[in-house]
């Protein structure tokens, strides 16, 4: 298990809360509650954070005639839906919710070329909101399959998501299942498929981020 490089400065945040916390125990030892308490509450904020940016190695499925799931979650929404932002046309919109106990490093679904990345301010809408992947703060990526069909890919912050990292770059190379980006705090992804996608999960599926095949293309 590694620890995810976009977690170092809340690490070491923490451990110099723990720092305090453990002085702070020192300093009450005929206070047996309190003292325990603090190593308690120090121990619990490391193990937060060591869970929270965990980066697990998996067997990835790397397979060109699928899409797969950019993010551990479960899959919250699928329906048709007109894409206004770029691809200005009908999709099938696939969400998957993170929740803070998930896996929060975001994966390319397909093998292609970025066509588009844009970042919006926006709101801090919970994550399940209707309106939060029009109106919340996100990311949106389009990438073009080699067979010339499109994908957007959307990260999405939710009410304690605090930041989005996005590594995509417009006309940059990608591979799939290699790292798109980091959301901290919870979150959501939708991905905009095109309408003659074969659709292999279902709603309220339990996926995880480079390995579930999501769709055939």
């Amino acid at each position: 298990m590694k620890f995810h490089k976009e977690g170092y400065t809340s690490l070491i945040i923490v451990l110099i809360i723990d720092a305090i916390l453990m002085a702070l125990a020192y300093t009450f030892q005929e206070n047996d509650f309190l003292k325990y308490f603090l190593i308690t509450s120090a121990f619990f904020l490391l193990i937060i954070i060591l869970q929270f940016f965990r980066s697990p190695v998996r067997n990835w499925t790397r397979d060109d005639a699928f899409v797969i799931a950019p993010a551990d979650g479960k899959v919250v929404v699928i329906e048709k839906t007109f894409e206004s932002e770029y691809l200005k046309t009908e999709c099938i919109q696939l969400s998957i919710f993170m929740s803070p106990i998930n896996v929060h490093v975001n994966r390319y679904p397909i093998n292609g070329k970025v066509e588009y990345y844009k970042y919006h301010p926006g709101k801090k809408l919970v994550a399940w909101h209707p309106k939060s992947s029009t109106e919340n703060e996100r990311t949106s990526i389009v990438i073009q399959h080699s067979n010339g069909k499109r994908i957007l890919v959307r990260q999405i912050a939710g009410l304690l998501a605090r930041r989005i990292v996005c590594y995509a770059k417009e006309n940059s190379n990608v591979l799939q299942c290699d790292e798109l980006g980091f959301i901290k705090f919870g979150s959501r992804v939708d991905v905009f498929l095109p309408l003659d996608s074969e659709v292999l999960v279902l709603l309220n599926d339990v996926v995880k981020g480079g390995i579930t095949r999501l769709a055939k293309l």
